[in-house]
């Protein structure tokens, strides 16, 4: 079975969990996937199989689209709805055209800082595995291109968009920088990968469907 599979990843796992389930209930030895996604985050995720994962780099590389649900005016130490909250300001003094401005400010190509909390390596060892030692280091900013950013909705503190982006994106590093921004900090709420290259969420197959 040389194939590619589109998932809908369920929140609360993550993706290499995805991959040793299909491992398992397809008993295939050689599955991989391309593009991770965070244990919260739902949607698109694009597993290769067999001989087919000589195509993961390739896959990988390609720009995911995503809908972000961030809330203003907090922070917390991942980023996300995940983590601890670390600050908490007013959001009064920000108005709807004023955040919307914020967000559509950060299309085009940019640095990024990538979360402690990340699969990324730092003298071999995972970022993630670092930070759950309270070791934090310094990270070299990496170069990403927002392609395209669609406001949603925005309502009170909180903000949805659709964000199309490079490979090694962080969207909730994004949001993070929009509130840092905005100066009242905030912090990816939701996150759901509609798309990853030319593979869409209607492609996918749930994730019971496989078990």
């Amino acid at each position: 079975m040389d194939n590619i599979l589109i998932i809908d990843k369920p929140s609360g796992m993550t993706s290499h969990d995805v991959v040793a389930a299909v491992r398992r209930k397809l008993k295939i030895k050689k599955v991989g996937h391309c593009g991770t996604l965070d244990p919260m985050a739902t949607g698109v995720l694009v597993l290769v199989m067999n001989k087919a994962t000589k195509l993961s780099a390739t896959l990988s590389a390609d720009d995911k689209e995503y809908l972000c649900l961030m809330k203003i005016g907090v922070t917390t130490d991942t980023q996300d709805a995940t983590g601890k909250v670390i600050g908490s300001n007013s959001t009064e003094a920000i108005d709807k055209p004023t955040l919307e401005d914020a967000i559509l400010s950060f299309n085009g190509k940019q640095k990024q800082i990538p979360p402690m909390i990340s699969a990324k390596h730092h003298n071999g060892k995972r970022l993630y595995a670092l930070a759950r030692k309270g070791i934090v280091v310094k990270r070299d900013p990496i170069d990403i291109e927002i392609k395209d950013i669609q406001i949603v909705n925005v309502k009170d503190d909180e903000a949805e968009f659709r964000v199309t982006c490079s490979k090694g994106t962080y969207i909730r590093t994004l949001c993070h920088d929009i509130g840092r921004k905005l100066g009242c900090g905030a912090h990816m709420k939701s996150l759901r990968r509609l798309r990853s290259g030319k593979f869409y969420i209607e492609d996918a197959i749930s994730f019971e469907d496989i078990l």
